[in-house]
């Protein structure tokens, strides 16, 4: 950081004074330059230095000795302000009048005004940070060597650089182990999208298509459908285009011809570097604005999971709490690099503002949490329980700590059933299941899967380009050289040049007599004929549309009795 010189010039003039007065320096009849000349030759005398030292107390030295010790003798002005207070920015007259130098709000601002830390910025990953330090030159000249590290009062010690070992869970309740799902209801979502693309709003299907796909999928949850956009979207799986998500036709195709393992390693690739993907806006309980602050969802998702690394044991289970309590200790500021606690604006479900450190709980530790019980459990890298993770072999290998697993895939062949069922289990290969969704109706998720193939999804099919010739041929290869069912021979024949005629279904509403003369009597009379469409026998007729109600009031003028039976809901 800065020498003395530097932060002397980079300090509020009104300040000048007060630092005279700390250093015994005369400033009468002094310009700025020559006063702060004056201040930087007293305070790097040792001797001076030496006196001003002594007159502080144990906890301000402590707080000095700690700064030096830190990484380029500097530290986050958010984390500084936390553990010895905020420094006030006042003018000439407030210092004048409050005498910070004297008996400052907090041991930060004291140290502040007497010149002993001055407040700089620098530029890291990308981000403009603020850094309380201590100059460079004035170090030097400081009897560091007075106040030993074993004399520091641990009230005011903040944490160390060094991560302490968390220890195991024995008492393990509530297990849900990790599983590929996501593979799998990922092979269905692009399936349903490549039929139809479904419309998108922000970082969510809209609830229509929501609803209709959750059915489809082995685990229906809202928030991981949601995950599942984002990460596909991320992994390039699914491209959006005007609102709509649809699959990328080659890039989808290379993942679903992929092994098991490698696709949830370019699942969770994806995930961990998504910026797209914003974690915190899918954390039930929180609600993110937009508006007014930026948020980097991939540096704090990564800066996570180094922690995580350093952290986690290859086996065994941990706490979730400990692990978050730890976090909160040595990195809190992993997502907000500048540590300002009040610049973002985010609500509870009772609609009030989360900031400060104060609601760090509420914030970061519901992320971390989040991160644990959803995208990892999700992802298959992590097993949970109550208030436990356990690393599974991927997640050893997600965070580093071993090679991604190169598990062998024992696939087979989609079941073509006598009744033209079509049965596809989890070990059946994803593209060629992908393959059969886009001719066949599912009837849900299940292991197996069931598909039927009928008239509706060979026209679908058709209207991607599969012909009856492709869907003859792909059952052909499922079957491996056994004859096909003959209900599917027959409804592939039958379609094989598309449909031969088309009908149609509509409701109406039918007058119908009981006795052949009557029908007669009524299209005789001018009046009640305007109302009857086409005869549909001696005894039957269609009403028109909309008529029935004029058509009973005027048959009643005519002495004929009119019932009223089975009418379409519409027209009740």
């Amino acid at each position: 950081m800065k020498n003395l010189l530097a932060t002397l010039h980079d300090c509020d003039p009104g300040m000048l004074p007060a630092l005279a007065d700390v250093w015994s320096v005369d400033s009468k009849s002094l310009s700025k330059d020559e006063l702060i000349r004056q201040l930087q030759r007293a305070m790097l005398n040792p001797p001076q230095a030496e006196a001003a030292w002594d007159k502080l107390d144990e906890p301000a030295r402590t707080a000095l000795q700690l700064l030096v010790s830190s990484a380029q003798s500097r530290m986050k002005v958010g984390q500084f302000e936390r553990f010895y207070g905020e420094i006030r920015k006042l003018g000439r007259a407030q210092i004048k009048r409050e005498q910070p130098h004297m008996q400052g709000q907090s041991l930060a601002e004291m140290l502040y005004y007497r010149g002993f830390i001055g407040e700089g910025f620098d530029k890291v990953d990308d981000h403009l940070i603020g850094f309380i330090y201590v100059p460079s030159d004035l170090i030097e000249a400081l009897p560091l060597h007075k106040t030993s590290f074993g004399e520091l009062a641990a009230d005011y010690a903040p944490a160390g650089d060094e991560l302490p070992r968390i220890g195991l869970v024995d008492d393990v309740d509530e297990v849900i182990p990790a599983d590929t799902s996501i593979v799998d209801d990922m092979t269905t979502l692009l399936a349903m999208l490549q039929a139809e693309p479904r419309k998108v709003e922000d970082e969510r299907f809209i609830a229509v298509a929501s609803e209709s796909i959750k059915p489809q999928l082995l685990r229906p949850s809202e928030t991981r459908l949601a995950f599942m956009l984002g990460v596909g979207l991320s992994a390039e799986l699914i491209a959006r285009e005007d609102n709509k998500a649809q699959p990328k036709r080659g890039e989808a195709r290379a993942w679903l011809q992929a092994s098991r393992a490698a696709q949830i390693q370019t699942l969770a690739r994806a995930w961990l570097k998504s910026r797209s993907y914003r974690d915190m806006w899918h954390i039930p309980g929180l609600y993110p604005d937009d508006s007014g602050w930026s948020y980097d969802a991939a540096t704090a998702r990564n800066a996570v999971m180094e922690l995580l690394g350093d952290l986690l044991p290859e086996q065994g289970w941990v706490s979730i709490n400990d692990l978050i309590e730890i976090i909160k200790e040595f990195e809190p500021d992993f997502q907000r690099p500048d540590g300002d606690y009040d610049r973002w604006y985010i609500r509870n479900d009772a609609g009030e503002y989360l900031s400060g450190f104060e609601s760090w709980d509420a914030v970061e530790g519901s992320l971390i949490e989040f991160y644990i019980v959803g995208p990892m459990h999700w992802l298959g890298l992590v097993d949970i329980g109550e208030d436990v993770l356990r690393l599974t072999a991927y997640g050893r290998a997600f965070l580093g700590l071993s090679e991604w697993p190169q598990l062998q895939e024992v696939t087979t062949r989609i079941n073509v059933r006598n009744d033209g069922q079509l049965l596809a289990s989890r070990r059946v290969n994803r593209f060629e299941r992908f393959q059969l969704a886009r001719f066949a109706r599912c009837a849900g998720a299940a292991d197996p899967y069931a598909y039927t193939l009928d008239a509706p999804g060979i026209q679908r099919a058709a209207a991607q380009g599969i012909t009856t010739q492709h869907i003859h041929a792909f059952l052909t290869r499922q079957l491996e050289g056994k004859p096909i069912p003959l209900p599917i021979v027959k409804l592939l024949r039958n379609w094989q040049d598309g449909a031969k005629t088309t009908v149609s279904f509509e409701a109406l509403t039918v007058l119908r007599t009981t006795a052949e003369g009557t029908l007669e009597k009524i299209f005789a009379i001018p009046a009640l004929r305007r109302y009857l469409g086409a005869r549909l026998g001696p005894m039957a007729c269609v009403v028109r549309e909309g008529q029935w109600q004029t058509l009973r009031t005027r048959l009643g003028e005519h002495g004929i009795e009119a019932d009223i039976s089975r009418l379409p809901v519409d027209e009740q």
